[in-house]
């Protein structure tokens, strides 16, 4: 059963509730902002960061998921800001993921990259948003009752990572200030 149309369903929905709850959340104004060097490095950072998630989505499901869209923040402030310098040839997952280890890669990517005060109140309305996207991820994936542990489930998580990671961007970009403006 060829399960692309569906899985690609899945993601645009999946993506659409996410935008939702972002812009409710004022951390996004209706747009999922993006950028094509990110996007194209969807494959680098999935592989490595599935190594790592995969093992904790049994007891820490929300760790394996929201942890996601932390790397997508923290690549789009990179992006923004020293891109040119860390681009090729970097492994991007390990420059967010090594100094903390994965159990801390929130706290690196609030801290060290987003440069957020712990005590601050963006650090924690951060942490809020991402915890609220990754329960929405997880209830989606609930939803469609895929037998645990499945091909299709891994199929599913991967896709919802996709969508975590597409909004992570967006949200650090808008943060930064970017926006889509109608060229004249």
């Amino acid at each position: 059963m060829d399960t692309s149309p569906f899985l690609d369903h899945y993601q645009t929905q999946l993506t659409d509730q996410l935008l939702r709850l972002c812009t409710n959340a004022h951390a996004l104004t209706g747009q999922l902002l993006s950028t094509p060097d990110l996007a194209e490095r969807w494959n680098d950072v999935a592989a490595p960061y599935l190594a790592d998630a995969v093992p904790e989505i049994a007891q820490y499901p929300h760790v394996a998921l929201g942890w996601m869209m932390y790397v997508g923040m923290g690549l789009a402030h990179l992006w923004d800001s020293e891109w040119e310098r860390i681009a090729a040839g970097t492994d991007l997952y390990a420059l967010l993921r090594d100094p903390r280890g994965f159990d801390c890669l929130d706290e690196e990517v609030r801290e060290g990259v987003l440069g957020f005060e712990r005590d601050g109140t963006a650090y924690r309305e951060c942490e809020d948003l991402v915890r609220a996207c990754a329960q929405c991820a997880l209830d989606r994936i609930r939803r469609e009752q895929i037998e645990p542990q499945s091909p299709e489930a891994f199929h599913i998580y991967v896709r919802s990572l996709h969508a975590l990671y597409e909004v992570g961007i967006a949200v650090e970009l808008k943060r930064l200030g970017y926006k889509y403006e109608a060229i004249g």
